[in-house]
């Protein structure tokens, strides 16, 4: 099990926390999403061999938002 921590700009609104949530959620091997729309956090645990990080990165792009590099 693997755990990450995302910063997603473009986050405004509770609708938005909820199709993040969603379009993670659906996922291959996701075992657990929380979205932080104050920090613009996304945490995710996922199995590896199931769901990358670039896969679920693609993923909240493809549904309108912007993931930030640290």
């Amino acid at each position: 099990m693997i755990r990450k921590a995302l910063k997603v700009e473009g986050m405004t609104c509770q609708h938005c926390v909820q199709t993040v949530s969603e379009t993670v959620g659906k996922m291959a091997g996701i075992q657990k999403v929380e979205v932080n729309l104050e920090q613009k956090l996304v945490n995710v645990e996922f199995e590896e061999s199931l769901s990358t990080i670039d896969d679920i990165s693609a993923q909240i792009v493809e549904a309108g938002f912007e993931i930030v590099e640290d």
